[in-house]
């Protein structure tokens, strides 16, 4: 049903009629819900309507995004689970905070490295956590002498050259997670410095009842394949370590078996056709053996032949022509 037809029943009912943009809110966030199979959830602290608007316009066509409060998004999924939807029951640990929602069908990887892609230099704020390290390279400043206690309340060396401030060493300034001070905040803005860069997150993906940590979308097909036979070699690890056959030590168990077979038939004479090259390795172990290259020898020993013939003087040399032939032919 839509908004407009009931909207006089919730009047009727002396309900406010400020709620009914709420009401539209739920039911469009349950029909994006309804008509997209993955979900993006975004965190969008520190950015600004114009970087959402930029993001929204590169992505037009292919994702949907909504904004809500997170009280109004946890009572719409709580009706909704109520009303036997209980597939979404899992994403509402993860309603807190400044967040949104992007709704798409297309592969998740291609949509979410357009979002995070938009990120917009910021210059630091009081009290905000910084998401980087940020360093004060040392050098020349734009700043006049006058402004010298400035650094020293701060602990920081420095010198005048040329009519301005120079920094002798290079200051860490902000750590990554700790909250800026006031005074970082003054300094890197005297010396007009943006350090922070800021732009939408993607904290959590829900894709087709499934969900997990947005990080999964940079594991790679190699990854995958590489973290799978890890898993079946260490299946395969501990059926053969406690003797119980399963799936994955079922080729170790034959290639065991295997060379059993072989060890008996080479012991008792009885051979098969495939212990017949072990047997034959066993009489004739030179036969297997690489022969190495004979056309190595031959100048090096030519070149012997002719040192006999010359003088003392020309031997050394020969035997260098002859040493490098054959490191070449080896």
């Amino acid at each position: 049903m839509a908004t407009e037809e009931y909207v006089p029943e919730i009047l009727e009912r002396g309900i406010n009629p400020r709620k009914v943009k709420k009401i539209e809110y739920g039911e469009r966030l349950l029909r994006l819900m309804a008509e997209h199979k993955n979900i993006l959830l975004l965190n969008i602290d520190n950015v600004g309507s114009n970087q959402m608007q930029q993001v929204r316009i590169a992505l037009r066509g292919r994702a949907t995004f909504l904004m809500g409060k997170n009280t109004i998004i946890r009572r719409v999924f709580r009706d909704h689970i109520e009303a036997g939807n209980k597939e979404i029951e899992i994403m509402l640990p993860a309603i807190y905070g400044n967040i949104g929602f992007c709704f798409t069908n297309e592969d998740l990887g291609k949509i979410r490295k357009d979002i995070v892609s938009n990120q917009v230099p910021a210059p630091a704020r009081t009290g905000a956590f910084a998401p980087v390290d940020v360093f004060v390279e040392s050098g020349p400043t734009p700043l006049d002498p006058g402004q010298t206690a400035f650094f020293q309340a701060l602990n920081i060396a420095t010198k005048i050259s040329k009519g301005a401030i120079e920094i002798i060493n290079r200051v860490h300034l902000c750590k990554q997670g700790e909250r800026v001070s006031s005074s970082a905040v003054a300094l890197l803005t005297k010396l007009q410095v943006k350090p922070f860069f800021f732009g939408i997150k993607v904290t959590h993906v829900y894709e087709e009842g499934s969900f997990y940590d947005a990080a999964a979308l940079d594991l790679t097909d190699d990854d995958l394949k590489n973290k799978f036979f890890n898993g079946v070699a260490k299946i395969a690890a501990v059926s053969l370590a406690i003797n119980v056959p399963s799936k994955c030590s079922v080729p170790h168990h034959l290639a065991r078996g295997f060379q059993k077979l072989v060890s008996i038939a080479l012991e008792t004479g009885f051979l098969f056709a495939e212990a017949q090259v072990f047997q034959d390795y066993l009489d004739n172990p030179d036969a297997f053996a690489v022969a190495a290259p004979a056309a190595s020898d031959a100048p090096a020993a030519a070149a012997v032949e002719e040192d006999d013939d010359d003088d003392d003087d020309a031997a050394p040399a020969a035997n260098i022509f002859g040493d490098a032939e054959e490191e070449e032919g080896y």
